[in-house]
Formats: structure tokens, C-alpha cells, sequence
């Protein structure tokens, strides 16, 4: 077992893979846990794992690969739909879809313009220097996953919500059992009153319409709407406020480069941000399997009941795909890349994610112009081992 990589790797340069990957194929890592498993990195490997069936997103198996003690026994009790199988899993996704499609991620642009203006209203009035991580992009993502839900920031339910949020360690290597349950049941109590509260006075908000169409005509129970309101809203803060954070990271960095290129050309914006999703891959090791069946990859056999672990920063950084992947470059020839995954557990926000991202990023650069880092990269610490990779912070000045 010494002989055995350790895993999660952590990336010389936060705006690629790590180098690592380009000498894995298939190899069996050792995980925080003490537990081993197998990880991939091609692109035709790992969408051809995440498309198999033979492979369960189930967090009950025996050796299912969670990355920090105690979020198998979590997952479990919890039973997020990202942790499901087919036909289980599919309820929940066919619940959420109709809630996530490019219409309605459109619908919210106006909506999550406007919580981006006042977060750079708020900048500009507090001045530099400033955490971009945690004054803007934290905030924009908190305030634009509540807002999805029906609850805007003046609303009461707005600050116990995000006071949940911000409690407690939910998942991610500085979290445990202990810190993760107390930082759900925080979470379920305060969405648990929010349900009783708006079935008292339904609108037109995304709670709403899953309180009426599912919980009240008994397609799903009370517990399971919680963890699939709490689940959507963590996943999608987490990884939204680190696409956000380490994208402005990438902007400003050798000499401010990519972000000239996006004032001069603003119309490169939605191929920035795919550019920027795929680079990134903030979400590498997210798709956590186990192989019910021997699953053979290139010459590599698989046992059934191994956990597997296709890495979506591997694929996106495949050499065979992508030219010069670590490059990061918005004329890009288009190439599908799996930063949302693939198959039947790609992530249902995709859409509202890239409005986000185009709205946040977009604005900075027309509003906040002169925007630059206020420290060296090689000063600032990552988190390798959090649910997705992201800088413990961004300082910025103008």
C-alpha cells in the first residue's frame, strides 16, 4: 500500500489538472479513508464509465469511494438523489428537470443580473482591497440559489438559510461525520419550516411548484423533498461560488491576459466560460462510483465492488482531445467537454450555472474595469480536498 498514489492529487497549477494525470491511465489510489480505488483519466474512458450502467452512484455500497470519514454514513442517512441508482435517481432528476431547463435558466438572467449589480454595488461602496471570493462570488451564488427557491435576500428565511450554510463543514475533506450531520439537520430543520411556511402560501417560486406537484399529491415524501432541496442548493452554491472565484483567478493571472481579451471582444463570453469550465474541471472527482460488475478499461480489468473514480479534470485535460489542454483558450475549436459529468447524473443546474457564470464574470469586467490581484498565485492556498477545487480566497484591488 505504500507503493499506492495517494489521492486526491493536488494541482502545481490551480488552472489545470494535475500533472499527475498524464501518467494514469486506470490506476488503484488510496483515499483519505484508507480505502482504495480506481481512477480514470481519458475522455473516452471516463464518459464511456459514467454512460455504463454497470457502475452505481449508490453511497451504501460496501466500498463506495467517499473522499473524508464519515460522508458514506451521511450520504446513507441522507440519501441525496446524486447518490442514487436508475430508476430511484430518475424520479428525483424528472422532478427537478422541467425547474432546470435552458428556458427557464434564461427566465432567471434578469433575476441574477440583479443580484450581481448589487454585490458589485456593494464593492465599489466598501472599496479595495476586498476577498472577491467571499464579497462576491459566495454571495452571488448564495443569494442566487435561494432566490431559484422562492426566497429573496430581504426575506427572513434568506439569513437562516445561508446562516445554515456557513454553520457547519458539509462535506469536503475538513468535514467529518459529526461536523456534516450537524450541518444538514441544521440545514433539513431550517427548509423544513420553510416547507411548512409556503404550503401555507404557495407562488410561483421552484419550492412551490415541488411542494404542490410532489409533496401534496404523495409522489414524494417530506424527508426525501428536503434532501433534494438541500442537496440542489449546496451542490450548487459550492461549485458555482468556485467556478466564480477561480475563474477571476484565471482572468487577472499573467497579466491580466484573458481578461483584456474579454474587454476588448465581449462577445467570447459564452465561449470563455465553456473554455473556463473545462480547464478549471472545479468538480474533478465528484462522480463517485462503484463497479457491480468486472468492468474492463483499455487492458485493465475492474473488479465488481470496487469504487471507481473518473476524474472529469483528467478528461477535460486529454491531449488526445484537446490541443494543448492546459492552455486555456477561448478560440478553442468546440470539443464537448464533462465538467457537468455525463450520462444520467449530469448535473441538472447546468443551466443555470452558465448564466450565472456569463452574468458574473461579464459584469466585472464592464463594471470593475481596472480589477487586479492584490497578491502573487503563488501566495494563495487551494483547497484540494473540498467538494469542489477553489482558492481559500482571491484578493483584489482597482
Amino acid at each position: 500500500m505504500s507503493d499506492t498514489r495517494a489521492f486526491p492529487v493536488p494541482r502545481a497549477c490551480p488552472f489545470s489538472a494535475p500533472r499527475e494525470y498524464a501518467d494514469i491511465h486506470v490506476e488503484q489510489v488510496l483515499l483519505p479513508t484508507g480505502r482504495r480505488a480506481w481512477v480514470v483519466t481519458g475522455y473516452e474512458d471516463v464518459r464511456a464509465l459514467l454512460a455504463d450502467r454497470r457502475l452505481s452512484a449508490d453511497v451504501r455500497h460496501a466500498n463506495f469511494p467517499a473522499l473524508a470519514e464519515g460522508e458514506q454514513e451521511v450520504g446513507a442517512r441522507t440519501r441525496p438523489f446524486i447518490r442514487m441508482d436508475p430508476p430511484e435517481h430518475t424520479s428525483y432528476r424528472r422532478m427537478l428537470l422541467p425547474e432546470m431547463t435552458v428556458r427557464k435558466a434564461r427566465a432567471m438572467r434578469r433575476a441574477v443580473q440583479r443580484v450581481v449589480d448589487e454585490r458589485v454595488d456593494e464593492l465599489l461602496r466598501h472599496g479595495p482591497p476586498v476577498d472577491l471570493l467571499t464579497q462576491f462570488a459566495h454571495a452571488v451564488s448564495s443569494t442566487v440559489m435561494c432566490e431559484m427557491i422562492g426566497v429573496r435576500r430581504s426575506d427572513p428565511w434568506f439569513r437562516r438559510i445561508t446562516g445554515a450554510l456557513g454553520s457547519q463543514q458539509i462535506g469536503g475533506g475538513r468535514s467529518d461525520a459529526r461536523t456534516a450531520t450537524e450541518g444538514l439537520d441544521a440545514l433539513f430543520d431550517v427548509f423544513d419550516g420553510l416547507v411548512a411556511e409556503r404550503e401555507r402560501h404557495l407562488g410561483e417560486d421552484l419550492l412551490s411548484r415541488l411542494i404542490a406537484d410532489h409533496l401534496h399529491t404523495g409522489l414524494v415524501r417530506r424527508d426525501d423533498l428536503l434532501a433534494t432541496v438541500a442537496i440542489t442548493v449546496v451542490a450548487g452554491r459550492e461549485t458555482t461560488t468556485s467556478m466564480i472565484g477561480l475563474s477571476v483567478l484565471a482572468l487577472l493571472d499573467d497579466d491580466r491576459r484573458l481578461w483584456k481579451q474579454l474587454d476588448a471582444d465581449p462577445t467570447l463570453l459564452p465561449a470563455a466560460v465553456e473554455e473556463l469550465l473545462r480547464a478549471l474541471s472545479v468538480g474533478d472527482s465528484i462522480a463517485l462510483r462503484v463497479a457491480t460488475e468486472d468492468i474492463r478499461v483499455g487492458t485493465v480489468v475492474i473488479p465488481a465492488g470496487d469504487g471507481v473514480i473518473p476524474l472529469l479534470a483528467g478528461a477535460n485535460h486529454d491531449p488526445g482531445v484537446f490541443v494543448d489542454p492546459s492552455v486555456v483558450d477561448f478560440t478553442r475549436e468546440r470539443r464537448s467537454h464533462v465538467a457537468f459529468g455525463y450520462g444520467v447524473h449530469q448535473c441538472v443546474g447546468q443551466n443555470l450555472a452558465r448564466v450565472e457564470l456569463q452574468v458574473a464574470l461579464g459584469t466585472l469586467v464592464d463594471r470593475v474595469p481596472s480589477l487586479e490581484l492584490d497578491a502573487e498565485i503563488t501566495d494563495l492556498s487551494f483547497r484540494h480536498d473540498a467538494i469542489a477545487y477553489c482558492p481559500d480566497r482571491v484578493p483584489v484591488r482597482w
